[in-house]
């Protein structure tokens, strides 16, 4: 159901959506220390509903196409997986219908690493930012922009009640090639 896009970035559809957030054990959500901040919104509905873990909620853009979620990191991250909470049920022509993905430095240089289209979803939608190569498993970035390109129903403003942002568990010892679990293990795990 992939199809590619004229600039080379990879186009997905995806149908539905989980009500229940299902991420792997070997994630962390990466967005907690970040700055967020968006294109433009609706008194009250702010960068904040898209955080506070309450899918009644949502963040409401207020202008025109297409609509930012801007995510800025203090220092290069590795990411792997966006989880979005969104629902065509309640929200109508507010629902996002493609997503585009990009990711840089900062805003003078985002590349477009990823586009989306959303078919009535109801829930979390996951939209993986690994590339068609395998050894590609995450994008190293310090900036990730989710832009909002088009609503259902040919909507003008949108409502995404929630964003987390993932990307790999880091090894707890620098420098070592295996994820030792056990306190004995990490203990004995270098040699002199």
């Amino acid at each position: 159901m992939a199809t590619e896009s004229s600039e080379g970035e990879e186009e997905t559809k995806l149908m539905g959506g989980n009500l229940q957030l299902v991420v792997d054990g070997d994630l962390r959500e990466m967005a907690k220390n970040a700055a967020w901040s968006v294109s433009s919104c609706k008194p009250g509905n702010g960068v904040s509903s898209l955080r506070d873990d309450n899918y009644e909620t949502y963040w409401q853009s207020d202008g025109a196409q297409p609509h930012l979620v801007n995510i800025q990191f203090q220092k290069k991250v590795k990411l792997q997986l966006v989880a979005l909470y969104v629902d065509f049920n309640l929200d109508e022509s507010y629902t996002p219908s493609k997503i585009s993905i990009r990711a840089g430095d900062g805003f003078h240089n985002l590349k477009e690493i990823k586009t989306v289209e959303l078919v009535k979803p109801t829930g979390w939608v996951y939209i993986s930012l690994s590339g068609n190569d395998p050894r590609e498993t995450f994008v190293n970035t310090f900036m990730l922009q989710i832009g909002v390109l088009s609503n259902h129903l040919n909507g003008r403003d949108t409502h995404v009640r929630q964003i987390k942002v993932y990307g790999p568990q880091p090894n707890p010892i620098p420098h070592q090639p295996f994820q030792f679990t056990s306190t004995e293990f990490i203990t004995y795990s270098t040699l002199r």
